[in-house]
């Protein structure tokens, strides 16, 4: 499967504008020959703390711009927003991708970023969404998720390619890259890490995109200018590796 990142500015708390700056973005990874596009969390947005201005419908305008792009390129188009979803009391961080037969999947964020206010403003999930794609078995994190070791370990096993948007601050470079890196070795699986750039609300970001590979190996790196990196995700590697390297048999059940 041919995937695509889009490292992108946000416009702070514009959701139209942001969907028209990023809508060619997709369809140009489209032509490029993308099977899956990535945006970043809450890319419609920024990490914003006021859900009573930015929280959207489960079936608002930035959820209907991902199943639009999806349905006009023929990808897969995937990205986190605040949403309002039945039932649930508060809002959430919801990754939601779309496909190009109307398929809508959805996670929300299991770990809120407590150190920012996140949990007090969004409900955190419950469950975990894996989705294959083109043959490829993707599991789906947001941004906070990746300091959590034990919920990629407890998927790993029906996991090619670990997804990961994310509004991860400048200040905290370091610890982006090195644990995108840790995930993809632990687990032997492909990790695709899709940061923003700019500033938002007073925060930098560098953006240092990632695709790593079952080793460790990177792929594809971005700076800290709007980019889109793209490469082939191949579930034969990650059986390969696990093959020769069969590290992953000896974790102890816990």
């Amino acid at each position: 499967m041919r995937l695509a990142a889009i490292q992108h500015d946000i416009e702070w708390e514009r959701p139209a504008a942001n969907l028209a700056r990023l809508g060619p973005r997709v369809d140009a990874a489209a032509d490029d020959g993308a099977q899956m596009v990535v945006l970043t969390e809450m890319f419609s947005t920024g990490f914003s703390m006021a859900p009573e201005r930015t929280a959207e419908a489960h079936d608002g305008p930035s959820v209907a711009f991902l199943v639009d792009r999806a349905n006009a390129t023929g990808v897969w188009v995937a990205g986190s927003i605040p949403l309002t979803m039945p039932g649930v009391d508060r809002p959430q961080n919801v990754l939601t991708l779309a496909g190009p037969g109307g398929e809508l999947h959805r996670y929300a964020k299991i770990h809120p970023f407590s150190y920012s206010g996140e949990d007090e403003h969004y409900r955190a999930g419950e469950s975990f969404l894996t989705v294959e794609v083109h043959g490829v078995r993707c599991t789906f994190f947001v941004c906070y998720d990746l300091r959590f070791a034990d919920e990629f370990w407890a998927t790993a096993a029906t996991t090619d390619c670990y997804i990961v948007p994310a509004n991860w601050p400048a200040a905290r470079r370091a610890h982006w890259m090195t644990l995108l890196c840790a995930r993809s070795i632990e687990n032997q699986a492909y990790v695709v890490g899709v940061n923003r750039v700019g500033e938002g609300d007073g925060l930098a970001y560098a953006g240092d995109s990632r695709i790593f590979t079952p080793l460790g190996e990177v792929l594809a790196a971005a700076d800290d200018r709007e980019v889109s990196l793209s490469a082939d995700i191949d579930p034969a590697v990650v059986a390969d590796t696990r093959s020769r390297f069969p590290f992953m048999a000896d974790r102890r059940a816990h």
